[in-house]
């Protein structure tokens, strides 16, 4: 029974494969809309991602030359982005957040690290807004969504976490709660703001709304 459900998963993952290396090209809006996302990818911020990528991992992301489907290419299979989070987490003090990361070349094994690494940056501190489909990494629809989610994870490391190391993107605002006394608060009630049309004297007097204008030659 365990021999045939392995290859009842083998033989779906074959045909996920070809699904996804013989997907039907896009065409009409859809093909304009690939092209507006295409066109917002910035080379610049792709290599600040890689040189985090290094300096975190301690290991050269693939020699392959930069640009957008390269770069798509050497995160495909979701291993390295799984384990960018672990030793994030781990080293602000977590425990990893991808329990297993699959080293599996089926599509479904790869496109599974990519669902669990998104499923981590929400542990992580990640709005869902922040993070990209499995779609944008695997078939690079929106490559430029994925670089948008790696700043915002080196954004919460920093932040959140307060990770020492190199980072990348801005820095998450810090929380100032301020605390008024009973006496101050009531002071306020009291304060009329430039709305109320007397602030320091100043009114709206004297103005004439709609009063015709006079043109001299």
């Amino acid at each position: 029974k365990q021999w045939y459900q392995r290859r009842v998963a083998i033989t779906a993952g074959v045909k996920m494969q070809k699904g996804c290396d013989t997907r039907a090209k896009k065409s009409g809006d859809a093909a304009e809309t690939q092209r507006r996302l295409e066109a917002k990818y910035d080379i610049e911020q792709e290599r600040q991602c890689r040189q985090w990528i290094d300096s975190v991992l301690g290991e050269k992301l693939s020699e392959a030359d930069s640009g957008m489907h390269n770069f798509a290419a050497s995160l495909k299979d979701g291993q390295i982005v799984c384990k960018l989070l672990n030793k994030l987490s781990v080293e602000t003090g977590g425990a990893p957040l991808v329990k297993k990361v699959n080293t599996q070349k089926m599509a479904f094994k790869q496109m599974e690290n990519i669902e669990q690494f998104l499923k981590g940056c929400i542990t992580f501190g990640l709005k869902a807004g922040d993070c990209f489909q499995t779609a944008d990494l695997y078939e690079a629809q929106n490559m430029s969504q994925v670089l948008q989610t790696l700043y915002a994870v080196s954004s919460a490391a920093t932040s959140i976490h307060k990770y020492a190391g190199d980072c990348i993107g801005t820095k998450l605002a810090d929380l100032n709660e301020r605390e008024f006394d009973e006496a101050t608060l009531k002071a306020g009630q009291n304060v009329l703001g430039a709305q109320m049309g007397a602030f320091k004297g100043d009114s709206q007097s004297g103005m004439n709304m709609g009063k015709a204008r006079k043109v001299c030659d």
